[in-house]
């Protein structure tokens, strides 16, 4: 073997130019441009790059004045992000809220009692005998919670006073109507009529609650979700075009797609995710294999995914897309 075939080994075919831009960050020299900087992360590369896509898409579905279905798990409302939420659902970003039953009942608690930051490195045995419960670095005292069940054992007795079985949205919708908070998501849903969809409402304290409540009170009581599911498939089919911005995975997710599924699947999708596709779950999942479904348009650049922790890039997709 010669060293010309040796060369070409190390570095095959280097006489190619590309067409494709330069990869170049922001330059930090001169007066700082938030909006510049977000610019900039299109040429960045890594996920900086999928964060430029995913801020186009979000533009582009408003141009196309898409149904926007946000999604979201109970973790988006225990950090900071309820704030990010709730002016979206204020402003009119968003047409459809799918989320968890803990989204329910922490915008509910922080209403009256906030959370609070703490350690991600700490005692939990000694947490637990001073009654202070941990989501990651953030500490929520157990008084919240005996709060939360008085306060809705009193909304229980107006909420099932005239019909026994009632729908999750209507939960959400009523119960954000007694809600005095701005920063509230619930109230803003309320008052803004979007609705809230919460297809595993049992699956936090509003499930231990309504136990309680339909074995101390009144065993009559229940919750329907076939009614709110037709609804979500039915309104889906009506619109001419839909958005999706999932942020997280789960319930919440898959709801949105699969019923985007009968109407031939999503328009424009944003994924921002931190779960593995490796091990098969639909959190998981990517949006690729969400077109295989044939719940998201095959359409390369009509869906993007994040893929990065929340609380870092989600304001970042709100500020970049969905402010003035």
């Amino acid at each position: 073997m010669d060293n010309d075939d040796s060369y070409d080994h190390v570095v095959p075919g280097s006489d190619e130019e590309l067409s494709t831009p330069d990869v170049r960050g922001y330059d930090f020299r001169g007066e700082f441009d938030f909006g510049e900087l977000l610019e900039s992360y299109a040429t960045t590369g890594f996920q900086a790059t999928q964060l430029a896509e995913a801020i186009d898409i979000a533009e582009r579905m408003q141009e196309a004045d898409a149904t926007v279905y946000l999604t979201c798990t109970s973790n988006i409302i225990s950090s900071g992000l309820r704030e990010t939420v709730a002016y979206l659902v204020r402003e009119g970003y968003v047409d459809v809220l799918i989320t968890t039953s803990g989204s329910l009942t922490e915008d509910v608690i922080k209403t009256a009692k906030p959370f609070k930051m703490g350690e991600w490195d700490a005692d939990e045995a000694a947490l637990r005998e001073r009654g202070i419960n941990r989501l990651g670095n953030i500490f929520v005292p157990s008084d919240r919670y005996v709060w939360l069940e008085e306060y809705l054992y009193d909304f229980f007795d107006d909420f099932f006073a005239e019909q026994k079985v009632r729908t999750p949205t209507a939960f959400a919708r009523e119960l954000g109507e007694t809600l005095d908070d701005e920063d509230s998501v619930l109230k803003q849903a309320a008052d803004n009529d979007v609705p809230v969809y919460c297809p595993a409402l049992t699956d936090a304290e509003v499930g231990n609650f309504l136990y309680y409540y339909r074995q101390g009170y009144d065993s009559d009581v229940g919750i329907e979700i076939l009614d709110d599911y037709d609804s979500l498939i039915e309104d889906g089919l009506l619109a001419e075009t839909t958005g999706l911005i999932a942020v997280g995975g789960g319930v919440p997710k898959h709801h949105a797609i699969m019923t985007n599924l009968f109407r031939g699947g999503a328009d424009y999708v944003v994924y921002i995710s931190t779960g593995m596709e490796g091990d098969g779950s639909l959190s998981g999942a990517p949006p690729n294999e969400a077109v295989s479904w044939g719940k998201i348009k095959e359409k390369r650049t009509n869906y993007t995914q994040v893929e990065a922790e929340a609380t870092l890039v989600f304001p970042l997709l709100v500020a970049g897309a969905f402010t003035a």
